[in-house]
């Protein structure tokens, strides 16, 4: 019990880096589709109104925008209990419009990876940025 215990506390000095490798690997995941989307936001539009999403214009530029500002605050650190929540959004519509009528799996269009970015996303709505993230060290001046 004593080395379990000892190797606890070395690894427990690591803890902030789980978070900061979330943060970036959900950036770069971000990043592609929000590329797609301003690259084509007139398409993504009318496809939005092929899934019956409400306002599929005014939905195609808000789902841009929150992707593109979750791929700024990510990488930064900031504000990143607030991007959350816009994301795990759109993530489950997602799933709801697009994924869910092709089970569960990635290879056949699935909900798999949108599941996979709601939990990391909520992972950082409980834990924060940690300590690697410009919102430490708005809280610690906040102090």
């Amino acid at each position: 019990m004593k080395a379990y215990r000892i190797w606890a506390e070395k690894l427990s000095a690591l803890k902030d880096l789980p978070l900061l490798l979330l943060r970036l690997v959900l950036a770069y995941g971000y990043l592609g589709p929000a590329t797609m989307k301003w690259k084509d936001i007139h398409g993504i539009g009318d496809w939005f109104g092929q899934l019956h999403i409400p306002a599929p214009y005014v939905s195609a530029y808000l789902v841009a925008c929150t992707e593109t500002v979750g791929v700024v605050w990510l990488f930064l650190g900031l504000y990143v209990r607030y991007i959350t929540i816009p994301l795990m959004f759109s993530m489950v519509v997602a799933i709801i419009t697009v994924h869910w009528e092709n089970g569960f799996e990635s290879g056949n269009n699935g909900f798999e990876i949108p599941l996979y970015y709601i939990l990391m996303l909520f992972v950082l709505l409980v834990y924060g940025a940690g300590r690697i993230s410009i919102d430490y060290f708005i809280e610690r001046k906040r102090r």
